[in-house]
């Protein structure tokens, strides 16, 4: 058999097994087995070189003709694959109902969070910030809190090893209030001052319903001149009916913070209290600014008064929503976060 009279059938068998192949991965074993490096076709031209000079004019223009046929085919195929699998596998229907893709939405704390932060506002308080990572000067010293008082043990406080550096000497640690901001903001800045400050705290509670290591406390401070306690139950209905319903009640116990003097917990009672089936439910804790408080910070107690109230954003998270676990609002759970 001639050589040019191997390259016809050779060429027609190449193109029947590229334009059957079924998917790409086929179609690329079948290009390597004829047209590739160790392919049939370019095994055939390899023998050329024997022929007799005269005939190789002929064979290679016969060779070089198969395999741009055969390179045509392959593109061919492979762009009929590939249209095909881009086809859906069933006829779209057009009149069926969309699918909505679920948007994010902010987590419950944050609503919550989002709602004070709004109120205060509408009365004239400025939002302050300040750092996690705080010193016991300012996180327990400045406000008043004995050296021997048990918020200070390694039992309820998280400390670093590493040492405060500056006039206090005293160990870093994780703030257990964001008291500790009223702080900062008053020595940086003269009265009147009319503060919140939204922030995470920490604290070695073990976890369970109603106590978790880390949560969040907003704090409020106000200090003018002739400042009462008339003004922080003012302002304390204010803001709890504003987020909380127009049927809420309040009312003040005398109780001992170490930096304010005289003293309140604030009790709180609405609808959903009543559901839980008490009368009154301890919500925050208050008072007038201690004295001594403001001698820290250089204000003169003789001339300045204050204010200053804290609470949970989780406890008041819970009362809203109905939650009867603090955990949920730190698992991460989609079926829970989305209900908000």
């Amino acid at each position: 058999m001639s050589f040019l009279s191997e390259v016809e059938p050779l060429k027609q068998t190449a193109l029947a097994e590229l334009n059957n192949a079924a998917d790409l991965a086929a179609l690329e074993q079948a290009k390597g087995r004829w047209i590739g490096p160790h392919g049939k076709l370019t095994a055939l031209m390899k023998e050329m070189g024997a022929l007799p000079r005269e005939e190789r004019p002929a064979a290679g223009k016969t060779m070089n003709a198969a395999k741009a046929e055969l390179e045509a085919a392959l593109l061919s195929r492979r762009e009929e694959i590939e249209a095909k699998a881009a086809l859906p596998a069933e006829p779209a229907d057009f009149t069926a109902p969309g699918r909505r893709r679920r948007m994010g939405g902010l987590h419950p704390l944050t609503q919550v969070t989002d709602d004070i932060v709004r109120t205060f506002r509408k009365i004239g308080f400025a939002v302050a910030d300040g750092p996690e990572i705080e010193d016991e000067y300012h996180c327990f010293d400045a406000l008043n809190t004995p050296a021997d008082h048990p918020a200070r043990d390694t039992q309820d406080t998280f400390y670093l090893e590493a040492e405060a550096e500056g006039k206090t000497g005293r160990k870093w640690l994780l703030r257990t209030h964001t008291s500790s901001v009223q702080i900062r903001v008053m020595e940086s800045q003269e009265p009147p001052v009319r503060i919140i400050v939204p922030g995470r705290v920490y604290r070695r509670d073990n976890a369970d319903a109603t106590h978790n290591p880390t949560f969040h406390q907003i704090e409020g401070l106000y200090v003018d001149k002739n400042v009462t306690v008339g003004d922080l139950k003012g302002t304390v209905e204010f803001v709890f009916k504003e987020i909380m319903g127009d049927d809420v009640k309040i009312r003040f116990r005398p109780h001992y913070f170490s930096y304010t003097e005289p003293s309140y917990e604030i009790d709180f009672s609405n609808g959903l209290v009543r559901k839980m089936g008490k009368e009154w439910l301890e919500i925050a804790g208050c008072g007038m600014v201690h004295p001594r408080v403001f001698e820290n910070v250089g204000y003169d107690p003789n001339v300045w008064s204050g204010w200053a109230f804290g609470f949970g954003i989780e406890r008041i998270a819970m009362l809203r929503y109905g939650i009867n676990d603090i955990r949920l609002f730190y698992e991460n759970d989609l079926r829970f976060l989305k209900q908000f």
